[in-house]
């Protein structure tokens, strides 16, 4: 794919979102159930949309809070309700909305002292914190975020009492019973006014921020990084964890320099990323120009996205770490320095990341867990103890706690980024430089991905990809080994298809967020081999989706970065 003339620049005036307009869409576009975009429709993070195309409008919110409501009512969920958000434009309005039905409802809901803005992960420790031995009276969350989409997309996401990302099932229940109050005009909603709502006696406060960070010494070594004097620089993108940062420095006595405070809705801060669009992204080169060129300057330096619930890593030896060498990094370290972590804990990674992680995984002697695409396929392994990691590709993890026990079932952005400083600290090396170690004795391999527009018949139809439709018996010159249709890890559907050689790899797979399909794929030989792989990946997906016009035009050269 080839990349925007704008890509890594400074945003232009012209590029920024107009946020009166924005807001004053949420309010006023009504959006019509009868087409399809401008139903609610949860993806693998939530429903997103943005108000100016009638995708995330006030009646959006209002229909899925009560939906919330009503599916707190069926499973008999009574305990509080922590409610947060990040920086979007969206968010506020959108919080507005939600608290509206919520205290309408009854609901006790727990928003953020000080109108503070609040960091995925801050919800999900919350959540967990707070049902910690309980039976009944269980907690749940909602977080207002579309996580790093541009500045006019707003998003909002549930996460039941296990403190994660609903599973499908529950989203499917919830999108149903919305979109049954959008078709009927949003009759039998409940709702009060917001003023009334912020005073009514089910309305509470409370202190996300220092709960969550008075708890951080219980899943980093801080006592390591603050011995070590590792000098860290933080760019918070932006997002919901800005004025977190000082707060963990302060109380862990840490040389920390947060790089820029500014909140704005229209992120005109950030250089823009690989197709010209804002995003705020820390695991895109583009998008992290500034904190790349600030990388000397500090031992360590990492950033996150908009709520906080992906990294990026920058390190002197490598500049901007590609998140599968981060993740390998990481789970190299984590179980090899967590002696109170029990022995059947096993690591978890999305089946298209790296087979790096395998490889490290077998040497460590640990088992590996292979999961679809999405964090939920974590939450239940991280709160049992099953997982001691989870990890995704696209910069999301998370981790237990050092005595094993569960830290947050959501992405959390923080604590991989403080494991960065501990990492440096500990080992007198930084990731960058534990990662090229792991290649010389794993092997070094390249990754890409490419994209490509689809229908939603198109999408469907690759979702229904069955081991039969590929003839081939080589790939790339290796002998096929494995064809997957289901992960390994829990026997789910992948939703595509993934086909595995002895030294490469491809996934094909329709995004749950956009209308588009990606390819993955990897090669332990080569810039060349990698090419093979995806020409002879394109050729299966175009064999599988002949069925559907338009055809979407498949990209014929790739740039083999990370992410495009």
């Amino acid at each position: 794919m080839k990349a925007s003339p704008y890509a890594g620049k400074p945003a232009e005036a012209s590029m920024l979102v107009n946020v009166p307009r924005l807001v004053t869409a949420y309010y006023t576009d009504t959006p019509d159930p009868s087409v399809l975009e401008q139903r609610v429709a949860f993806g693998t993070s939530g429903h997103r949309g943005s108000s100016l195309d009638k995708a995330f409008n006030e009646w959006h919110i209002l229909a899925i809070a009560q939906a919330i409501c009503l599916y707190r009512e069926y499973k008999k969920i009574d305990g509080p309700l922590f409610l947060g958000m990040d920086t979007h434009a969206l968010s506020t309005p959108a919080l507005a909305s939600a608290l509206e039905v919520l205290a309408a409802n009854r609901v006790e809901v727990m928003i953020a002292q000080g109108d503070e803005y609040t960091p995925t992960p801050a919800v999900s420790h919350a959540i967990l914190t707070y049902n910690c031995g309980r039976k009944t009276g269980l907690a749940d969350g909602i977080v207002i975020t579309p996580s790093h989409n541009p500045p006019q997309d707003g998003g909002f996401k549930y996460n039941p009492p296990n403190g994660g990302p609903a599973e499908s099932a529950v989203t499917a229940w919830i999108e149903a019973k919305a979109n049954e109050f959008l078709k009927n005009g949003l009759l039998g909603l409940k709702r009060i006014p917001f003023e009334k709502a912020l005073r009514a006696p089910t309305t509470h406060r409370h202190d996300f921020l220092n709960a969550y960070i008075s708890d951080l010494a219980n899943v980093i070594d801080t006592d390591a990084i603050r011995a070590a004097k590792i000098h860290m620089g933080v760019d918070p993108l932006g997002g919901a964890g800005v004025h977190y940062w000082g707060p963990i420095a302060e109380r862990y006595g840490l040389d920390l320099t947060v790089v820029s405070e500014a909140v704005d809705p229209t992120f005109r801060f950030m250089t823009v990323d690989w197709d010209g669009q804002i995003r705020m992204d820390p695991s895109s080169s583009y998008a992290m120009q500034r904190l790349i060129g600030l990388k000397d300057r500090f031992e360590i330096a990492f950033a996150c996205d908009t709520d906080h619930d992906r990294h990026g890593i920058v390190t002197r030896s490598a500049g901007l770490l590609p998140p599968n060498h981060y993740l390998s990094a990481a789970i190299s370290y984590l179980f090899q320095h967590r002696p109170k972590w029990p022995k059947t804990a096993a690591v978890g990674k999305t089946l298209v990341s790296s087979q790096m992680i395998d490889r490290i995984t077998a040497k460590l002697g640990r088992k590996l867990y292979e999961a679809p695409v999405g964090f939920k396929w974590f939450v239940d392994g991280l709160l049992d103890g099953s997982l001691g990691f989870g990890g995704e590709e696209s910069a999301g993890a998370s981790f237990v706690r050092l005595d094993g026990s569960v830290w947050t079932t959501d992405k959390d952005g923080i604590i991989p980024s403080l494991l960065a400083a501990e990492i440096t600290a500990r080992m007198d090396r930084d990731p960058g430089e534990i990662y090229r170690e792991l290649t010389r004795e794993f092997g070094n391999p390249v990754y890409d991905r490419v994209e490509a527009p689809a229908t939603a018949e198109q999408k469907e139809l690759l979702e229904r990809l069955s081991p039969q439709q590929v003839r081939l018996t080589e790939l790339a010159g290796e002998k096929i080994q494995t064809i997957l249709t289901r992960a390994p890890g829990n026997g789910k559907p992948i939703g595509g298809l993934k086909v595995i050689a002895e030294n490469g790899w491809f996934a094909a797979r329709p995004s749950g967020t956009e209308d588009i399909y990606k390819i993955y794929a990897e090669s332990f030989h080569g810039a060349g081999h990698l090419h093979r792989i995806l020409k002879e990946a394109q050729a299966i997906v175009g064999d599988a989706l002949a069925a559907a016009r338009p055809q979407p035009e498949i990209p014929s050269k790739t740039n083999f970065l990370e992410h495009p």
